[in-house]
């Protein structure tokens, strides 16, 4: 009785956390979405980087969805989920995720070539070129999603079977659709994140180099473009604390709805159009 009273409080407590996880970063990212599509009818145009939130902030509210049907269907209606709502599920988390964490990168590189400042050739061409690199950055991204949703759909069909006593044959499929699927998250999550990690390296020591540059002509370490390094810093490293995401465990479920969440609130943060349409907001709700 005390295990089962414990496992309840376990649960009430994860799903009270993960409630207002959800909330946050459906405010959040419905803020980000909704100040650059006013942008957008107002000018009639958007820039790059403005694309990219905007369409992380979509991506992360499907994120987000997918999580918490997820989340409710596997605790208290697990009748609800058949072979065919579970292929669902992992296809709808696939895509979201995929996107949530590509276009996250695509903003991190955005951020350092706007930001830093190096003298290579190499860099000043490759910032000339940022947004093909962009593009091809997240075209290329698409076979990985492809491949992961394709492994995934044939993986659950086969784990069904197998479960079921119908298919001792496709048990070593199953094997190998498993390790597939495994190696193809890997690489889809393990590329993006080395692209964001050599930003912020890249980052700290365009900064190092800024900050020489100070100390050489006497000036302070407060400069705008010393507070624009690190804001941009504690962005690409906030996604980066909260890259790693698993569905599979209570707590882990909750440590996987913060980071779309927590991330789009640093995102607010460091972006001045952002943060400066969030603090009117906040202004209006006080008058």
């Amino acid at each position: 009785m005390g295990m089962s009273y414990l496992k309840i409080i376990f649960t009430v407590i994860f799903s009270i956390a993960v409630i207002i996880e959800f909330l946050l970063g459906n405010f959040a990212n419905g803020f980000i979405a909704l100040v650059n599509f006013i942008d957008w009818t107002k000018r009639q145009k958007i820039s790059s980087v403005d694309h990219i939130l905007a369409a992380l902030a979509v991506s992360r509210i499907a994120l987000l969805w997918v999580m918490i049907i997820n989340w409710y269907a596997t605790l208290f209606s697990p009748d609800f989920y058949s072979l065919e709502v579970r292929i669902i599920f992992q296809i709808a988390w696939a895509v979201s995720n995929h996107f949530s964490i590509w276009l996250a990168t695509s903003f991190s590189i955005f951020y350092l070539f706007k930001i830093a400042n190096f003298s290579s050739l190499i860099f000043l061409r490759l910032k000339w070129r940022v947004k093909s690199i962009v593009l091809v950055i997240l075209l290329g991204s698409l076979f990985f999603m492809v491949c992961h949703v394709v492994v995934v759909s044939i993986h659950e069909k086969v784990q069904t079977e197998v479960y079921e006593g119908n298919g001792t044959r496709k048990t070593k499929l199953r094997d190998i659709l498993q390790l597939s699927n495994m190696t193809i998250f890997t690489l889809a999550n393990f590329i993006p994140f080395g692209m964001s990690l050599t930003s912020f390296v890249l980052l700290i020591f365009s900064l190092w180099k800024h900050l020489k540059r100070m100390q050489l002509c006497d000036k302070g370490s407060q400069d705008p473009s010393t507070k624009v390094h690190i804001r941009a810093m504690q962005t690409v490293v906030s996604f980066l604390l909260f890259f790693a995401e698993r569905v599979r465990l209570p707590l882990c479920q909750v440590i996987g709805i913060l980071y779309p969440s927590i991330h789009s609130l640093m995102l607010i943060r460091g972006n001045k159009k952002l943060r400066q349409a969030f603090l009117s907001f906040l202004w209006q709700l006080k008058c």
